[in-house]
């Protein structure tokens, strides 16, 4: 039987997967254990940053990130909570790298 991977799980194998690269990591906002989806913010530490957000790629099939928004930092905050005020189970992980590394093109995170 295969385990269930629930969103706890994958939020706490990415923070480690980041730790293991020296790149900093924060849950802003903890979603549903379960079946909360997960965003992404990537801060670059100069003023932008990027939102990424999980889908799917519509030609293949395959779970993939996609860029949810991207610009100075407050209009990044202002998606996160427009996104928040439609589904409160949310997931919000911010990452601070001034190289722009997320890790989230890494097999096994998709």
């Amino acid at each position: 039987m295969t385990p269930r991977l629930t969103a706890s799980f994958w939020v706490h194998a990415y923070l480690a997967r980041l730790r293991l690269h020296g790149i900093p990591a924060f849950v802003t906002a903890h979603g549903d254990d379960d079946a909360g989806a997960v965003l992404v913010k990537l801060n670059t530490l100069d003023g932008q940053a990027q939102l990424f957000q999980r889908g799917f790629d519509l030609a293949t099939g395959a779970r993939r990130w996609h860029e949810l928004a991207s610009g100075d930092e407050p209009a990044v905050d202002a998606a996160i909570a427009r996104q928040r005020g439609f589904d409160p189970d949310l997931w919000v992980i911010e990452v601070e790298d001034r190289q722009g590394r997320h890790l989230l093109d890494e097999p096994g995170l998709a």
